[in-house]
């Protein structure tokens, strides 16, 4: 037995989706908090949206691990939406599944590049944003290239269904690893779709689909679960560069 079924959820809404939404809201050149990125918590709605997530945990079948980012956001939606034995007994958390780190970007809103780096912005547009990397921190192929190893390392553990919780960087790079995806279908992709928060997208292989062979989308950013609980629906960007995307 090998994993075939992969349900990619990403955390409930943030403290930090909050800042970020409000800086650039008010035109601010920086994001409001004074905690790590690791450590920022859910909001109050992030919250409400991990209960709701439990919804949906309840009527998905067999699930056989749970893969979890080690950022609080992560661990803090994964633990509000199943049960605690479940929790203790089969959780792998990995470094690798942490969100994308921005580096000297970190907590500047689009304003803030402009003024504070310029040249960043001009990097970007020459690079793109699939290869650009801020100094000190990743670029999409980074992400890319650690979640190839994670994968590499996991797909052919002895399960079946395994669910990820983690951050939309990650939920649309395993999309992009495993569909696969090029660079130019990815961005396309990502121009037109957004994962959003306590959201659910799924992935399974071996033919389920159309008698194709590898890996097929079936199920992307769906959020019913939180229409069924009444939990507000929120699509902040985890893109949070402070360039365009």
């Amino acid at each position: 037995m090998t994993v075939t079924r992969l349900l990619l959820v990403r955390h409930g809404e943030s403290e930090g989706n909050v800042a970020a939404s409000r800086a650039e809201r008010e035109g601010s050149p920086t994001i409001d908090l004074d905690v790590r990125d690791a450590d920022v918590p859910l909001s109050p709605t992030g919250e409400e949206q991990a209960r709701a997530l439990r919804t949906w945990w309840e009527g998905a079948g067999p699930i056989d691990e749970y893969w979890v980012s080690p950022y609080l956001r992560a661990r803090q939606t994964l633990a509000l939406a199943i049960d605690d034995a479940v929790l203790s007994t089969r959780t792998r958390v990995d470094d690798r599944l942490r969100d994308r780190e921005l580096g000297i970007l970190d907590l500047l809103t689009s304003r803030g590049v402009r003024e504070f780096h310029p040249e960043e912005a001009a990097r970007r547009r020459h690079l793109g944003k699939y290869y650009h990397r801020p100094p000190g921190g990743e670029s999409w192929a980074d992400v890319a290239l650690r979640l190839r190893s994670f994968l590499g390392e996991n797909l052919d553990r002895p399960v079946d269904t395994v669910m990820v919780v983690a951050h939309d960087a990650v939920v649309m790079l395993i999309l992009a690893v495993l569909l696969p995806l090029d660079e130019t279908e990815l961005l396309a992709f990502a121009a037109e779709k957004t994962v959003r928060n306590a959201s659910v997208t799924e992935i399974v292989r071996g033919g389920l689909v159309r008698g194709e062979e590898g890996w097929q989308l079936t199920t992307f950013s769906s959020v019913e679960h939180l229409a069924v609980e009444g939990a507000d629906i929120t699509v902040h960007s985890g893109e949070d560069d402070g360039l365009e995307h």
